[in-house]
């Protein structure tokens, strides 16, 4: 029948540094987030972003819908993705959708549930499902009807994600010294 496709709102508003989880998150999700968020640090000044950005803003990840549960780790890769977006005012392709599990150095890992998650997709209208690359053996496997008019990338990396998903490179561009808290959505 097919899963459902969840949205991701990130809120960058100034602060001391908290990691805020809203949408009735479940642990696993909750520990999605916060790794995504180790990633963003990680990386914060190849994204072109004061080093410590975390330390003068709180980040808001809001998962609508907050009167249904959610979890597990799947919206990693999504939440990073927004993150990102949020810090870097850089917006996110509508027509892609993504799954996968997020390590703290950027790995994406696989996941379950993939069939139903490409019917969601297909269902929303996205063009483009970005898929953990341990998953090509689930993706050989389903039935060409489940894959029909959705391209399906793969991926290993979060740095991959990013090049895909965003409109535009967030690499090396100094950003975050005077801006206003901003919001994205993916």
């Amino acid at each position: 029948m097919g899963g459902d496709t969840i949205a991701v709102e990130i809120g960058v508003l100034r602060g001391k540094g908290e990691l805020i989880l809203t949408g009735q998150l479940g642990d696993v999700m909750k520990e999605s987030a916060r790794a995504a968020f180790s990633y963003v640090r990680s990386r914060s000044e190849e994204f072109g972003l004061d080093r410590n950005f975390y330390r003068r803003y709180d980040l808001h990840v809001h998962i609508p819908e907050g009167a249904i549960p959610k979890d597990g780790p799947s919206a990693g890769v999504a939440i990073a993705t927004a993150m990102v977006s949020a810090l870097t005012a850089t917006p996110v392709r509508r027509d892609v959708a993504m799954t996968g599990e997020i390590t703290l150095r950027g790995k994406v890992l696989p996941v379950g549930g993939l069939s139903e998650k490409i019917v969601a997709a297909q269902r929303a209208g996205v063009k483009m499902v970005i898929v953990p690359k341990k998953n090509s053996k689930d993706i050989k496997e389903l039935p060409e009807r489940a894959k029909h008019g959705v391209e399906i990338r793969l991926v290993s990396s979060q740095d991959e994600v990013l090049s895909i998903a965003l409109k535009k490179n967030v690499w090396k561009e100094k950003r975050m010294d005077t801006q206003h808290p901003t919001y994205a959505s993916s």
